[in-house]
């Protein structure tokens, strides 16, 4: 028999493996092998269902399993999953929030319902500590919550803004920058690296690109990121009008993508909603320099020469012309979302879970 494991046991919950909640369990459970993780994920489908039936998804796995601490996502609802097993209840808490409800856009075919925000609500009470990709995400929940409560018609509670505040912290994803191509850089690529749905507004994107074409303009385009069966409006208007100028269309595989990081000159945002924003902070890793609207957590992370007004297309088509015809600035440093800056941040919080002791950071590697 081998020796007994003493290492800690950390049950992490995520009840959405989208992309970015896949990057940051994957980094997590991989970096802090001291721990001994049990890993409990639902795939990142039927979004209403998913946040409220994820405690009756697992109401078997959990039986009987052991931990000395946890950690869900936002899209775990905590309150009802203590209730439901008290031998669990005891455990301390870590609500790791990807993304808030209450800045999420809605679609033009969707109804904004309470119910996913009172979740959040009860699980960021439930949870001993709250931790958040970045500020505007951690504001956004917390002025939400505010403004969702001023609607009660009575016996709201008092001083839950501040409760909660005391409670929370800011600890980004990390994005590893990937070893890129010695080859040129192409100063008319421009990359689009996100999914191609409403909370990216990537109409916004396709009519700067059609302006830019009617002014002479020259550039090439790598449309990367996931996209529904049926290709959307955005997407089948730049395929009929700029096909000759498309390097690549499609969702590639990791090798083919990181190349064309390391080619582009420009990287694109038109979000309505980006609670860290990881492609673009993976893509200005790899040297692209971002464009991206003047909101969310962008204003945490690029200078105002990267950014234009939002939802804006002759300013986001200005900003173009002029780094096509000029060249665009060099893209800003992002070391700080990077792990050897964010790693010894992780490591505080994580041994400050198992133990409840604080612990100053090690110094970082950078």
């Amino acid at each position: 028999m081998g020796a007994p494991d003493h290492r800690k046991r950390i049950l992490l919950l995520s009840a959405y493996r989208a992309d970015s909640h896949a990057a940051w369990t994957d980094w997590l459970t991989a970096t802090f092998d001291a721990f001994d993780w049990r890993v409990l994920e639902l795939p990142g489908r039927h979004f209403r269902w998913r946040i409220r039936g994820n405690p009756l998804s697992w109401l078997d796995h959990l039986e009987g399993v052991e931990a000395d601490a946890i950690i869900a996502t936002s899209m775990v609802d905590l309150a009802t999953l203590r209730g439901l097993h008290p031998h669990l209840a005891a455990r301390p808490t870590l609500y790791y929030v990807h993304e808030n409800q209450f800045a999420y856009p809605v679609g033009h075919h969707q109804v904004r319902s309470v119910e996913p925000q009172m979740v959040q609500i009860y699980a960021a009470l439930a949870a001993d500590r709250v931790a958040f990709n970045s500020a505007f995400n951690r504001d956004s929940f917390l002025d939400g919550m505010e403004t969702l409560l001023g609607r009660m018609p009575d016996h709201a509670p008092d001083g839950l803004r501040t409760r909660l505040r005391e409670r929370s912290r800011v600890l980004p994803v990390p994005v590893t920058p990937r070893a890129t191509p010695n080859g040129a850089r192409d100063p008319g690529l421009i990359l689009w690296n996100h999914r191609w749905e409403y909370d990216k507004a990537p109409e916004v994107f396709t009519e700067a690109l059609l302006r830019l074409r009617a002014v002479g303009a020259d550039f090439r385009l790598a449309l990367l990121g996931a996209r529904p069966a049926k290709a959307p409006e955005a997407l089948q208007r730049l395929r009929a009008t700029l096909g000759d100028r498309i390097v690549a269309d499609g969702k590639l595989p990791r090798g083919e993508y990181e190349a064309l990081l390391g080619q582009a000159a420009i990287v694109v945002s038109t979000a309505l909603h980006e609670f860290q924003g990881l492609a673009v902070l993976e893509a200005t890793a790899a040297g692209a320099t971002p464009l991206v609207p003047d909101a969310l957590a962008y204003r945490e992370q690029y200078p105002d020469t990267c950014r234009y007004p939002a939802g804006n297309v002759a300013a986001l088509t200005e900003h173009l012309h002029a780094w096509l015809q000029h060249g665009a600035p060099a893209a800003p440093d992002v070391r700080a979302w990077t792990p050897e800056h964010l790693e010894p941040r992780w490591e505080q919080a994580l041994d400050h879970l198992v133990t409840g002791r604080p612990r100053h950071p090690r110094v970082s590697r950078g």
